[in-house]
Order: C-alpha cells, then sequence, then structure tokens
C-alpha cells in the first residue's frame, strides 16, 4: 500500500504538472494545482484499492490518475472568449 501511494501522489504530481504546461491560463494558483493533483491522485488510490483489494497495484494506479484527473477538471475556469449580443437583444 506504501507504493501505491507513493507512486499515486508522483502521478498525480505529473499529472498536475502536464495539466499546468497544457492549460497555464485557466488554471489557480501553481500549489493549488499540485496539491490539488497529488491529493486527488492519493484519494483515488484509496478508493481503488478500497473497492478491489490488495494484489491489484496497476488498476490502482489507474484509478489513482483517473480520479486525480477529474479532480484537476473541477479548477479549470472558462476560457477567456467574449459573449457577443445578437442584434434583436
Amino acid at each position: 500500500m506504501i507504493w501505491e501511494s507513493l507512486g499515486s501522489v508522483v502521478l498525480g504530481l505529473a499529472l498536475s504538472w502536464a495539466a499546468l504546461r497544457s492549460l497555464s491560463g485557466r488554471l489557480p494558483s501553481r500549489r493549488t494545482v499540485f496539491a490539488t493533483g497529488a491529493l486527488g491522485a492519493l484519494f483515488g488510490a484509496y478508493l481503488t484499492h478500497s473497492v478491489l483489494g490488495p494484489g491489484h497495484v496497476l488498476a490502482t494506479l489507474i484509478g489513482a490518475v483517473l480520479i486525480g484527473a477529474v479532480t484537476l477538471s473541477l479548477l479549470l475556469r472558462p476560457g477567456s472568449r467574449r459573449l457577443s449580443r445578437s442584434a434583436a437583444a
């Protein structure tokens, strides 16, 4: 379980780094993104390990990455496109 936890935190940090590289303008501060990615992946590892039980290391890490990605997606802000009003309004 210790290696699954450490692996999931590392994967969560890598996922956060990738999100910051590609979507830096739509995310809050770097500290918030890294903390959310690591904690989301750790929670995903815990949840997946609780559901599957011991002995499913690869599946636990996949679950950690998926739930980490979901928690990071909750931090995204809308794009900076402006809404235009129609002439009829």
